[in-house]
């Protein structure tokens, strides 16, 4: 488990975020805009530096770092936080009381007197240290969406840094490209 800790004066991540219960959130343009608009402000704001994204329907991975003086940890925590809040807005305005009864039952459980739990504990943040390393895990995520039969293309995936790579798009969000 020691590599799913952020090290210290090590800069560049390979992290997960995950919905509770693995339930599918990200299945419309507005939720999925909702983790778009948080990076793009954790980029602007908080001194996260994005270089590979993909949203699968209910989990991302990030090919991620901070600048020295940020925290990682800090970053992801507020990140979460942000979208949570954000996510069960829009669940309420759209009165999705199945998702949300998954939410308020999860936050339960959680000892910390939220209301609702979006996210399951942690992002997983494993220090990516070889060129190797950094190709594979850009593959494994462009790749998340062909793997799971949603696309044909690593590039036909709208939430996916492979099109800032693969096609030189950054309509959707820009990336500091690695390569």
């Amino acid at each position: 488990m020691g590599q799913w800790k952020v090290i210290p004066d090590h800069h560049l991540y390979f992290a997960t975020t995950t919905i509770v219960e693995w339930q599918n959130v990200f299945t419309s343009i507005p939720y999925f805009e909702i983790l778009i608009e948080s990076l793009k402000y954790c980029v602007s704001h908080k001194g996260l530096h994005l270089h590979g994204y993909v949203i699968m329907p209910n989990h991302g991975h990030y090919l991620c770092s901070s600048d020295e003086e940020k925290n990682l940890s800090d970053i992801m925590r507020d990140f979460n936080a942000h979208t949570s809040r954000t996510i069960i807005a829009l669940l309420k305005e759209e009165h999705k009381s199945a998702l949300l009864g998954v939410f308020r039952n999860a936050a339960e459980t959680d000892e910390r007197g939220n209301d609702y739990k979006v996210w399951q504990d942690g992002f997983h943040p494993i220090a990516v240290e070889t060129e190797h390393f950094v190709t594979q895990k850009l593959m494994y995520l462009h790749d998340n969406p062909v793997r799971k039969g949603y696309v044909d293309q690593p590039e036909h995936w709208r939430y996916s840094s492979a099109r800032n790579y693969l096609l030189g798009d950054n309509s959707i969000m820009e990336v500091e490209q690695v390569y």
